[in-house]
């Protein structure tokens, strides 16, 4: 006799939903990554050579060294924090106000900073281009409100929002660049400046449209959760009853620890980094004799193309780690650790791909797009460090999602003290040095996150929602 269709035998359980989000916040990264060459390529002309372009290039790098480093932990605190109030049925003023105002201070300390080292800053980065100071200070400033705007923007759940601050900030430079070129315009600090304002376009017109507008707090409904069966838990959150005319106040007063729980350690982390990767122009523009300018430029030409996996890493890994976070959170260790190690098979795929594609076609890519000479091995080199890099990023975000925040602030730690040493003892040879630096320090920041991965799995740690979202948020 077959089995009765009400029998008990176990179904296949369906495949987990990609998370909201994650298709538009893919293409803007996309879209950023792409917006990125065309600008260094555009920009080169714009200016009229490699060596123009050095301070543009040294300004790039700094920009993207300092203000992801600083300002990412916070749009990660921000949207945490949105998110559960949004769960709760509380309002969201009060939450962005303190985010505001801690942002303001962060930037009035490092703007007072890079004023004071101002003329260190002119004489031996920007080769006494004080325009470019003031473009490194004004851009440092533009990216606050446009991460705090993202922050809002997620833990809002509004991330066609979030995907269009993010993806037409590369659009919005490129179309500057144009203009300026066609007005006539050759003076470096001038495109600086036009990398400075750029984010704050995007964030004008979303504010303009309402998608930065606080929701109020609103009386909320009891709705019992379904019956504990995985299938419903995967897709089941607490249902909030908003009635536009039931609304009480803008929100409940929020007080610091629920803003900044783990601001301490994911600042530190995320400046660590992202100071990583930029660290290769940057060493490169300090380390430079003052005839290397053009090598400077080239040489960040090939860490752009060496970077083109890790893009689309970026691009995809929001759909990875909520899911398997959600393994862990069921307790389902053996299935999270089944999913991790595919995760690390397919970034390992792709970095064996990406350095053979470096080595052989990464020459004729890089005379191809951006008109320069570079080596095979030179490109390899890099694409093999940016590989690692990525692994090491999927393995550091993994151990947030597991509430090892101090953990993956001291893996980054590891990695660029090991940047700093092996670049000063390792060859005397300009490229080769930072080319083997940046190896090792993310070799060593892979290995550092390993063990803490390790080290969390056995402790048997349980995700929550919030270190969910800091750890899918996208470094640039």
């Amino acid at each position: 006799m077959s089995p009765s269709p009400t029998s008990d035998a176990p179904t296949a359980r369906p495949r987990m939903p990609v998370p909201d989000g994650t298709i538009p916040v893919g293409i803007a990264l996309l879209v950023a990554g792409i917006a990125t060459f065309a600008f260094f390529r555009i920009g080169t002309i714009a200016v009229g050579g490699e060596d123009e372009f050095t301070p543009i290039v040294s300004l790039w790098f700094a920009t993207f060294a300092l203000a992801p480093g600083f300002f990412l932990p916070l749009e990660q605190e921000l949207g945490r924090a949105l998110a559960h109030r949004r769960a709760i049925g509380d309002g969201s003023a009060p939450v962005v106000r303190k985010i505001t105002r801690l942002s303001a201070v962060l930037v009035a300390v490092i703007v007072l900073v890079i004023l004071i080292a101002s003329p260190l800053i002119a004489s031996s980065y920007f080769d006494g281009d004080w325009l470019m100071v003031l473009a490194l200070m004004a851009a440092f400033a533009a990216f606050a409100p446009a991460h705090v705007a993202r922050g809002i923007c997620s833990g809002s759940g509004r991330f066609r929002d979030y995907a269009l601050i993010m993806g037409s900030d590369g659009v919005i430079r490129i179309v500057l660049t144009i203009l300026l070129a066609i007005v006539g315009i050759k003076a470096a600090g001038v495109y600086g400046l036009a990398i400075a304002v750029s984010p704050l376009f995007a964030v004008w017109y979303v504010w303009r449209r309402g998608a930065l507008k606080p929701f109020p707090r609103y009386r909320a409904a009891t709705v019992e959760a379904p019956s504990a069966t995985h299938d419903t838990l995967d897709h089941w959150e607490p249902d909030i009853v908003h009635d536009p005319n039931d609304a009480l106040d803008e929100g409940s007063p929020a007080e610091w620890n629920e803003v900044t729980p783990n601001l301490g350690w994911l600042l530190l982390g995320s400046v660590f980094a992202a100071a990583l990767l930029n660290a290769g122009p940057i060493t490169a523009t300090l380390l430079a004799n003052d005839n290397e300018g053009d090598f400077v430029t080239k040489f960040s030409f090939g860490v752009l193309l060496a970077r083109v996996p890790l893009f689309l890493f970026q691009a995809v890994q929001a759909a990875l780690l909520p899911g398997l976070s959600r393994l862990a959170a069921r307790g389902e260790l053996v299935e999270f650790r089944a999913g991790l190690l595919r995760l690390a098979y397919l970034v390992v795929a792709v970095g064996v791909v990406g350095t053979a594609g470096a080595f052989i076609l990464g020459p004729f890519a890089a005379d191809v797009v951006y008109e320069v000479d570079l080596s095979g091995r030179t490109l390899a080199m890099l694409a093999l460090a940016s590989s690692f890099y990525m692994l090491a990023l999927a393995l550091g975000q993994a151990v947030i999602a597991l509430k090892g925040h101090a953990l993956v602030a001291l893996g980054w730690g590891i990695g660029v003290v090991t940047f700093v040493l092996v670049t000063w003892l390792s060859s005397d040879e300009l490229f080769r040095r930072i080319e083997i630096g940046l190896l090792a320090s993310s070799i060593a920041a892979l290995i550092a996150f390993a063990i803490a991965l390790q080290r969390r799995l056995a402790s048997g740690v349980i995700p929550d929602q919030g270190s969910v979202i800091e750890a899918t948020a996208p470094l640039e």
